[in-house]
């Protein structure tokens, strides 16, 4: 894969990211508001400490995709690899992107799926675009010198 699409893909991932948690910490906001002006319970919690949990998650989990975001943009203007904490936050990422995917298709619609798949997309093809270079073909090793045979023994 060449440079420019290497980086390209990386900076749109980066870009879709931070969109998402943008999203994702105005979600949880709206939510978390909502709770705590109805004065909602779940089985007899506290309101308030449910408020403050949907705030605490909205912001953990923008956090945690602008972090992923972050290791994105670094790689694609240095144009090398995540090292092995950014490769595994990013794996994780896509992991949840997967799973989150496969919820909002009944929650949300296909919309919100076809969202989520993108995002899943662009961080597998990023993370395997710094992939190993595949090892080109090995060249024919050189064929060995044959000692000679030692003639054959004289008849007796």
């Amino acid at each position: 894969m060449s440079v420019v699409v290497r980086r390209l893909v990386a900076f749109l991932a980066a870009l879709v990211l931070a969109v998402e948690a943008v999203g994702i910490v105005i979600i949880n906001v709206v939510l978390g508001t909502v709770v705590k002006n109805q004065d909602m319970s779940l089985a007899g919690t506290d309101p308030g400490a449910m408020s403050k949990g949907t705030w605490v998650l909205g912001g953990v989990s923008g956090l945690f995709l602008l972090l992923c975001a972050a290791f994105l943009v670094l790689a694609g203007a240095r144009d090398r690899a995540p090292g092995r904490v950014a490769r595994i936050l990013l794996i994780c990422c896509a992991v949840v992107h997967g799973v989150l995917g496969a919820l909002t298709v009944g929650l949300v619609g296909w919309g919100a799926f076809a969202w989520m798949m993108v995002a899943l997309g662009l961080i597998v093809l990023a993370l395997v675009a710094y992939g190993p270079e595949p090892a080109g073909p090995e060249p024919l090793p050189e064929p060995e010198p044959r000692p000679e045979q030692p003639a054959a023994p004289a008849p007796a």
